[in-house]
């Protein structure tokens, strides 16, 4: 998956396709867990239960000097118009063998259409290609078929469960799985509803 990256107020950015990755700061993460919006627009009105729990725990992490930015949570926004529908990110940073975890959290009316597919491919890609990331972990409730079908299409294997839940890693050898049809529609720089005023954030593409 080719990957554009770019910043953002000091907050790294990710885009492929119809789907961009905005990455949440500590203080942000303070927002969150209060339900604020945090200066996006939610498809929902405000973040749901799952992103502030997370959000939660990214400020517990940062209290105890343990958030190492950017392995941390990532705003799922739709490209053309910046709207938020959930977060994703890394319960920290790679540990010493190479292995990051992540989770994600979509909105209720985000759900079904692919688009936590779209974003794991979207991270795991940006995370295998960093110095020292040889696997992504993940791991789901036996019963949530959603979220295990996410990381099968991802291109995850199941391993080893940690019980009770069952456990899926993705490695570098093997990467995400390709992308299927990507809607084209809204790749051009659209308004940046949390920049008001600002220019959209440059990327910059791969090999440049």
């Amino acid at each position: 998956m080719a990957v554009e990256t770019g910043h953002d107020d000091g907050r790294l950015l990710l885009r492929a396709g119809r789907v961009t990755l905005r990455e949440h700061t500590a203080e942000d993460a303070a927002e969150l867990m209060d339900y604020q919006s945090c200066g996006l627009v939610w498809i929902d009105g405000v973040p749901g239960a799952e992103t502030a729990g997370a959000a939660g725990m990214t400020v517990r992490a940062a209290v105890e000097g343990l958030h190492r930015p950017p392995w941390g949570m990532f705003a799922i926004l739709r490209s053309h118009d910046l709207t938020a529908l959930g977060t994703i990110g890394f319960h920290g940073p790679p540990d010493d063998g190479g292995m990051v975890e992540i989770g994600y959290d979509l909105s209720v009316s985000a759900r079904g259409a692919g688009w936590a597919t779209d974003a794991a491919r979207l991270l795991t890609s940006w995370a295998l290609g960093e110095p020292g990331v040889v696997t992504v972990l993940a791991t789901t409730q036996p019963g949530n078929l959603p979220s295990q079908r996410v990381l099968e299409r991802t291109g995850f294997t199941r391993v080893a469960d940690r019980d009770p839940l069952w456990a899926y890693e993705l490695t570098a050898a093997t990467g995400p799985a390709p992308t299927g049809q990507i809607p084209t529609q809204g790749l051009a720089p659209a308004p940046d509803p949390f920049n008001a005023g600002r220019r959209h954030p440059r990327f910059r593409r791969p090999g440049r």
